[in-house]
């Protein structure tokens, strides 16, 4: 919309609204100019127009949907108050300095909407008002005339500046009354006008030597404004030559930016006096403003026209030089010319790239077409030289369009991935079309922004964990790690174990998770004979194997002592050397290495009589029996395996040297080792069983109290280590101390009430003190035996794990599965 203003006041007028509606683009955009006409030197708040109504918006919006101005100039002349819509001043706007005499002076704004995203293009002019007096370069000007000057000749005055334009601009000269002079007022290529003083008398030098005048100058403002100077006219003598130029006009070219002492052309003029009146100087005359002097240099002697200053096209493509040429004699008149100097345009201006609108950051999963910037680009030269062309890298994903002409919008040409490519550093390139052509690159850093679009991902695709058994409940076993491409709080990931069980049970009771790290702990000791490995899910699979201890002593099956004495056999005398006597039988629960076992004859009544079989637990004569061997012969027999360190356990086997094998054992009742009848042997393993069941029975009483006011789990252990009849029971209460309990039934247990009763822990050996007597008791009963009996004793025998041991071997002979 265009606004006219009246003289003394302004107002708004009806105008137009030029709208612009470009199709082909991918963005919706609203391309519309609009234009207002404002006076010059307006103060802070003056209206302008109501910029929201001349393009139909809604007020109530503007804030919302970002509204505002975007301008070229350096300073915000303009300004919107988004409460009413109405474009005011900013700052006060001098014309002149923000145009200089240019006929027409725009502030060229851009208006940019978003949510959706609108431009406007808004052009303000600025018109003149008469705020600047005409003013003369000097208050007095002195011109020296000859007597002998003819009526008609003409002596250009300095013109005065006016820097309004229009009809605010200098309009004429009034010169004061006087007898010999009048005012010849001339217009210019441009418009400007200047005064000549034209000689209409004679001049006599002896009437009058001097003549004062008054030049006034005048504009075509209202009210109208004007600035004076005093003419001095001093009349000399006659010097009848003057200098006369080779042409009326001289025309040259230079290019802009031309450097200092450049040449642009020679002045050429000549005087047919002789002598000093002949001698002609240069200089420029009073018709040339004082920019030309400024910028060029006139030597008085040569007449060369040299580059003085920084031409440039942009602030005007040709310059007006007023030059005049006197002689060096007395009285000597000065003779003018004109040099039209044409400015070359040269490629001198690089591009500027403005950005007027950034989106970022972008979401990652924005669609292809969104808008991340609006540009604007603008070169000051002309013609080719100020046509600009924009481009982007082709290796982002991104596409630069043009809206209209200089400006254009950055907007994605693809879906983007913040996991590939978290920022982008776009350089928008603009170059001209000079020669040289210039560029200029700006960069937009454009963010991206996360969308939780990545599941996470395990390092392995499975984890191997080995254990030893035996191990420490709560200590570490493994750490499983999981990765996230996405970033903050969509990276932030939480472990836990998928349901399921291990052995009947779930497998929360065996480990846990720390939910943060991932960090595996086992939540109870584990046998690798009751449990050699499982699996658990952590969205990956994590295969767990218990890796075997020497934590089983060797277990010896055969042979087996009878009636709770040595084992006995029965050696015939007249045997050769070799003689397979007996085998030593044993097993070991544990695995590899640790399960091999040797055997090793540790004591004997004569070591040189019988062997035993490293591997094998064969006894064998060494030699043959003679008479004076003794008919009782004691062995002692080491089982070890080869673990480390290596665990044992012993055997001893009475056997009985005889001149012929009987055809029962029970012919050999007599030969017991005990001189008291075998009642006595039976009432001690009574009297021993009878205390252990009553211990038994008062432990139970016991767990079945503390299983009220405690949280115990009681369970029967199927593992393959123990037999059906072995019970475990284990529970933890408020103390700091957890219970273990393990009651094993002897393979016997049909045919007596034998028992134990055993504590356990995972990382120590039992300390019950009811088993500890029970095992007292047994193992004084053994001692006592083999004390009477006269045989020499051995080491000492855990006699409940002894007592297991025999009671799983049995079982397994029975058919249980190991």
């Amino acid at each position: 919309m265009d606004h006219g203003l009246s003289r003394g006041s302004w107002l708004p007028v009806t105008g137009m609204v030029i709208c612009l509606l470009l199709c082909g683009c991918v963005v919706d955009l609203v391309l519309a100019q609009i234009r207002y006409s404002i006076p010059e030197e307006l103060e802070h708040g003056a209206f302008v127009g109501n910029i929201a109504e001349d393009l139909g918006l809604d007020v109530a919006k503007l804030s919302a949907r970002r509204f505002r101005i975007v301008s070229g100039a350096k300073r915000q002349y303009l300004e919107v108050n988004l409460e009413n819509g109405i474009l005011f001043v900013n700052e006060k706007i001098d014309r002149e300095e923000l145009c200089e005499r240019r006929p027409s002076c725009f502030l060229h704004l851009q208006v940019v909407i978003e949510n959706p995203l609108e431009l406007y293009r808004v052009e303000v002019e600025i018109l003149d008002v008469n705020d600047n007096s005409p003013s003369f370069p000097w208050s007095e000007f002195n011109l020296d005339i000859t007597e002998s000057a003819a009526p008609g000749s003409c002596f250009p005055l300095e013109s005065a500046q006016d820097q309004d334009v229009g009809t605010n601009s200098l309009r004429s000269y009034q010169l004061s009354a006087n007898a010999h002079f009048i005012l010849n007022i001339q217009t210019r290529n441009d418009g400007s006008k200047f005064a000549e003083l034209v000689l209409d008398t004679p001049l006599d030098r002896e009437q009058q030597k001097k003549h004062e005048m008054v030049l006034t100058a005048f504009d075509g403002g209202s009210p109208e404004r004007s600035g004076t100077a005093l003419i001095t006219v001093t009349v000399l003598d006659a010097n009848d030559n003057v200098p006369v130029f080779d042409r009326s006009v001289y025309r040259a070219s230079l290019v802009e930016n031309a450097p200092r002492g450049t040449l642009v052309l020679k002045l050429n003029a000549t005087d047919l006096d002789e002598g000093s009146n002949g001698e002609v100087t240069y200089a420029f005359s009073g018709h040339a403003p004082l920019k030309v002097r400024e910028l060029f240099s006139v030597d008085p002697y040569t007449g060369e026209i040299r580059v003085k200053g920084v031409v440039d096209y942009e602030k005007s493509s040709v310059y007006e030089l007023y030059v005049q040429a006197k002689d060096r004699g007395p009285s000597a008149v000065a003779v003018h010319s004109k040099v039209l100097v044409d400015i070359l345009d040269v490629n001198d201006n690089a591009p500027e790239v403005i950005l007027t609108s950034v989106s970022t950051p972008v979401q990652e999963d924005a669609p292809p077409g969104t808008v991340i910037a609006v540009i604007s680009v603008m070169d000051r030269d002309s013609e080719e030289n100020g046509n600009v062309d924009c481009q982007i890298p082709n290796n982002v994903p991104f596409q630069l369009h043009s809206s209209f002409k200089n400006y254009y919008t950055l907007v994605t040409s693809e879906f983007l991935d913040r996991e590939a490519v978290s920022e982008y550093n776009i350089t928008i390139t603009a170059r001209d079309l000079g020669s040289p052509s210039l560029s200029t690159r700006k960069t937009i850093l454009v963010q991206v922004s996360d969308i939780n679009d990545n599941p996470p991902r395990f390092s392995q695709p499975s984890y191997t964990v080995y254990v030893t058994e035996n191990n420490a409940p709560g200590a570490s076993i493994c750490s499983v790690t999981a990765f996230d491409p996405d970033s903050n709080q969509n990276a932030y990931l939480s472990y836990s174990i998928l349901e399921g069980q291990i052995q009947g049970m779930p497998v929360s009771t065996y480990v846990s998770i720390n939910s943060d790290n991932g960090n595996i702990y086992a939540l109870r000791s584990f046998d690798y004979e009751q449990l050699r490995n499982f699996q658990i899910l952590v969205n990956v699979t994590v295969n767990v194997f218990v890796l075997d201890q020497n934590d089983n002593a060797p277990v010896i099956i055969s042979p087996l002592p009878k009636n709770g004495t040595m084992a006995t056999e029965v050696v015939p005398r007249s045997v050769d050397a070799g003689y397979l006597v007996t085998k030593i039988t044993a097993l070991d629960a544990d695995a590899g290495q640790n399960s091999r076992l040797s055997y090793q004859l540790l004591q004997a009544t004569d070591p040189g009589l019988f062997s035993v079989a490293l591997y094998t637990g064969e006894i064998r004569t060494i030699r043959r029996l003679v008479e004076k061997d003794a008919t009782r012969q004691r062995l002692v027999i080491l089982v070890k395996d080869n673990g480390q360190p290596p665990l044992s356990g012993t055997v001893s086997i009475i056997l009985t040297v005889v001149d012929s094998v009987p055809e029962s054992l029970s012919d050999f009742g007599d030969l017991t080792l005990s001189p008291k009848p075998p009642s006595n042997l039976a009432l001690y393993l009574i009297v021993s069983l009878s205390t252990i069941s009553l211990i038994f029975l008062v432990a139970i009483i016991v767990l079945a109290t503390a299983l009220k006011k405690s949280n115990l789990n009681l369970q029967i252990s199927s593992a393959a280590k123990v037999p059906t009849n072995c019970m475990e029971a284990n529970g933890n209460s408020s103390l700091s101390q957890s219970y273990c309990y393990k009651v094993c039934l002897t393979p016997e247990s049909a045919k007596s009430d034998f028992m134990f009763l055993k504590p356990c822990s995972p990382s120590s050996t039992p300390r019950n003190n009811e088993a500890k007597s029970a095992d007292n008791s047994w193992n004084a009963h053994s001692r006592s035996a083999s004390d009477k009996a006269g045989l020499k004793r051995g080491p000492p025998v855990d006699r409940r794990e002894m007592w297991f041991h025999i009671c799983r071997a049995r079982w397994i002979g029975r058919g249980g599965a190991h």
